[in-house]
Formats: C-alpha cells, structure tokens, sequence
C-alpha cells in the first residue's frame, strides 16, 4: 500500500485556556495527494482543474478520574478523526486505524465507520498513530497521523480538575487535485467536502452508493457527547486573521513607497570619471 505525503502538523496543548483547551489554533497544513494513482484501476474519469477539499480534526480528550482512581487507571480518553465542524466522514473515509502503546491490549484498534474514535483509560501520555483509509473512488492511498496523548495540562500548580478535561486538536486539509467523476458527483453537495466553482458545461455521472462494511448509523456527529469541549475552527476567525495579515502589508507598502519617494527625491551623486570604478 503506497503512503501519501503528510505535512507534519503542529501539535496543540502548550497553552491551554481554563476549560483545559488548546487556546491557540493550529497552523492550516494541507496534505496533498498526488493525482497519480493507478489509472488502470479507476475506471472512472479524472477531472483536469478541480480540487476538492476535506478538512479534518484529530486528537484527544482527557479526563481526569479522581483521586478514587487507581493508578494506573488515573485517565478517561478518547482519540478521534472528526469533520471541521463535526461532520460526517464517512463518505470520504472507510476506515481508521488507532495504533496504541504496546501496553494495551490489542492496540491495533480498526474503527470502520464514524464515528471514528475509540476511548480507553490509563495513566501515561505517549504517541498515537492514525492511518485513514480512503474508500475506492477517492484514492488508493492511505494517510498517516501522528498525535501525541496529553492527559495532564501544563498549569498543575493546584489539583487536576475531574470536570475540565485537557483537550488536544490539530486541523489538516485532504487535498484531492483531479478527482474522479465519480466521487465528485457522491460528494458535491456533502457537508464535509469543500468544492469549488466547477467548470461550466460539466456532466457529472449518477452518484454510486459506497460499499460499507456494516450499515451502521451514518450521520453526522453533531450531537456527539464530547461536542461541548471540540475546539471551534470556524472561517471567520480565519477570516479576521486574513484581514489583519492584508492591512499590514497595505502598511508596509505605504511604508516602502514613502521610504522610495525619499530615496528617488535625494541628488543624484556624479558619475566616476571613465576608467575608474566606484568604491
């Protein structure tokens, strides 16, 4: 099975607010899937000049048990691949599999439909391997994930608190250059995905149901329990952030162009006499 390229992604949880949460977002890192799988595999057609977009959030959320907890069993937590705004995957994700420390009991843990998360309890923080699987029509790549474990916040100055867990998020985006057909016309009015304006005159065949492995439920996870503690990565912010980033640079301009008009306005200095050179 061929790997895809994975950006590595910044890890959350240095600066935590009072409710235990990343109180920074993460940077945007995309993952890019090269558009050259093997064609003669994908029977359907490859669309020249579209991308599709998927963002993703992954990572994990910790409660602490009390004192009344045994040692070893000190943590709740649960690891998870969820949409942006908690949307299904499922229509672009088949399965995921959550490698877990060698200490556990079967630690190759395979979720094959969404929600995709698992919860387990314990008591130390360690490195968590996720690997997407992708359904037929999307690529034939899987996508590997790399999130650390954090169960104890950064301020412990006083008692970890049982109600405030510490919660751990990165975003990335899935990007699809030159999709197929037929997964742009499953997912072109799907929540999750992100398409952009197509090009006009195109004919999209009839969507094709996904093969599952079971018919468990498939909705969205927006009334999922932990819902309340997801970070929130919503555009607006993003788009706050990009209109400060413009004025700045509209200030540095302006700038450049005050410090040109002085250096332009300043007398020319006479050229060297023929057969010298400038110092």
């Amino acid at each position: 099975m061929s790997h895809s390229h994975l950006l590595p992604s910044k890890r959350q949880g240095e600066n935590l607010s009072d409710d235990g949460a990343s109180a920074t977002k993460p940077a945007r890192l995309k993952i890019s899937i090269p558009s050259d799988d093997a064609e003669k595999k994908n029977v359907n057609k490859r669309l020249k000049d579209v991308e599709i977009c998927v963002p993703i959030v992954y990572g994990t959320i910790a409660f602490y048990l009390g004192r009344k907890a045994s040692e070893s069993q000190s943590h709740k937590w649960t690891v998870y691949v969820r949409g942006a705004s908690n949307e299904d995957l499922g229509a672009v994700i088949k399965k995921v599999v959550f490698q877990l420390h060698p200490s556990f009991n079967n630690p190759t843990r395979v979720i094959e439909s969404p929600p995709f998360e698992l919860s387990e309890c314990g008591w130390g923080e360690f490195e968590i391997h996720i690997t997407l699987f992708l359904h037929n029509d999307v690529c034939d790549k899987q996508l590997d994930l790399y999130h650390h474990l954090k169960l104890y916040p950064e301020d412990e100055s006083g008692p970890q608190s049982t109600k405030k867990p510490v919660v751990v998020e990165s975003y990335n985006e899935i990007v699809f250059p030159e999709p197929s057909d037929g997964f742009l016309a499953r997912v072109l009015n799907h929540p999750a995905v992100i398409v952009p304006r197509l090009p006009a005159g195109l004919n999209l065949p009839s969507p094709m149901p996904i093969d599952t492995m079971n018919d468990k439920e498939r909705g969205d996870t927006k009334d999922h329990p932990l819902s309340q503690w997801f970070l929130n990565f919503s555009e607006a912010d993003e788009l706050l952030k990009l209109a400060a980033a413009r004025q700045q640079v509209q200030a540095h301009i302006v700038k450049l162009r005050r410090q040109l008009s002085l250096v332009e306005g300043l007398p020319q200095l006479p050229k060297p006499p023929s057969g010298y050179e400038a110092i």
